[in-house]
């Protein structure tokens, strides 16, 4: 089975108030498209626990393995995986090149139990550029971090 994910994360300030907005898409056999739409707020956070929890969200919402392309404009999130930075941080027990600790390792080490059954391949798109989905999860985001109900983050 094939389905898009595409996702994005907001925070008002760094940290502030944040919230994460995804939207999953499957095609039936029949043509049929299956929307779903994810989005919630948390009290405190930044915007790459944002940008992570919307892909977390996503792939935790998958009941079956799945052949997934995960699209977000996060170069953070993207690039982890497209340039091996996670691979990386894994071998050297979650330090960065410069021996300091990898930030927010604990949803690092969520979204990869959340790929473990699942073949993900991570598309970046431009935000803010008009891309559809990407404009939608936006929305989703920053609506989720402005309005509530928020969540709890560790990072208060």
């Amino acid at each position: 089975m094939k389905v898009d994910i595409f996702s994005d994360g907001a925070s008002r300030g760094n940290p502030g108030p944040g919230g994460y907005g995804t939207l999953l898409r499957y095609i039936d056999r029949n043509g049929g498209v299956h929307e779903k739409e994810l989005s919630a707020g948390y009290e405190k956070t930044t915007n790459n626990r944002m940008e992570l929890m919307g892909a977390i969200a996503g792939l935790e919402a998958l009941t079956k393995p799945c052949e997934v392309l995960l699209t977000s404009d996060s170069r953070y999130l993207i690039d982890a995986f497209n340039k091996g930075w996670v691979d990386a941080w894994k071998r050297k027990n979650w330090r960065k090149a410069d021996g300091k600790p990898v930030l927010n390792r604990d949803l690092w080490q969520r979204l990869l139990q959340a790929m473990a059954p699942h073949h993900v391949t991570f598309h970046w798109v431009e935000g803010h550029a008009g891309h559809a989905e990407n404009e939608r999860c936006d929305s989703l985001a920053t609506a989720a971090a402005d309005n509530g109900p928020w969540l709890f983050d560790i990072q208060n």
